[in-house]
């Protein structure tokens, strides 16, 4: 589902359909009787002027999750959705390995963003090349609650026994899971067609909808 914003610029204020006005601070909506003016945005828009040039962008990561074993189209969908966000600003985490993992680092430092690894082994070297932040938890499999719990939604991308693990630690932790090319069919996980889909589902969340 696209929703329509509208942006005046000059002042840096952000209204919805509605005319509520967004404060990019505290992330909510405030009501207002004046009618809104301004450009029209989709949410991917929106969620770029927020991320860019509202002065106060969301910090918190975007948790991309996926299989190692990866096909084709979950890897080419995972450097998609990489680079979307990047694009509109946003930190992404990941499990810094290779697979979902590599092909969302890959896409999203092409478009030069910020990528962070949570390795569950103690070496960093076992990092992909993609990565720019890399921290070697040496914890194993118990690094996948920590990136549960670090993002703001996660974007599940196919699946596998761990990433079922992310994807259930992210609904205990009360997150958002958008899922993609054969992604747990659990309770909770919207499953979306495709990556502009998934992009607009990250957009809304981060634009408190």
């Amino acid at each position: 589902m696209n929703v329509t914003f509208r942006l005046d610029r000059t002042q840096g204020l952000l209204f919805d359909a509605s005319g509520r006005r967004f404060d990019p601070l505290l992330r909510n909506w405030i009501e207002i009787s004046a009618p809104a003016s301004g450009e029209t945005l989709d949410g991917i828009s929106a969620a770029t002027w927020l991320q860019r040039q509202s002065g106060v962008p969301v910090r918190v990561p975007i948790g991309v999750i996926g299989p190692r074993d990866a096909t084709s189209k979950q890897l080419s969908v995972a450097e998609d959705i990489g680079r979307g966000l990047a694009n509109m600003g946003f930190l992404v985490i990941c499990g810094g390995r290779h697979g979902v993992m590599e092909a969302v680092c890959r896409g999203a430092a092409g478009a030069g963003g910020v990528t962070i690894g949570l390795l569950p082994d103690a070496d960093p070297l076992f990092a992909n090349p993609h990565v720019g932040i890399v921290i070697a938890t040496g914890i194993g499999e118990a690094r996948n609650a920590l990136i549960a719990r670090a993002s703001l939604c996660l974007v599940a991308i196919g699946d596998s026994f761990g990433t079922l693990s992310e994807v259930a630690l992210g609904r205990q932790f009360g997150k958002p899971v958008f899922g993609l090319e054969g992604a747990a069919q659990l309770e909770g996980v919207v499953q979306l067609a495709s990556v502009d889909q998934a992009l607009q589902a990250v957009a809304r969340c981060a634009l408190a909808l």
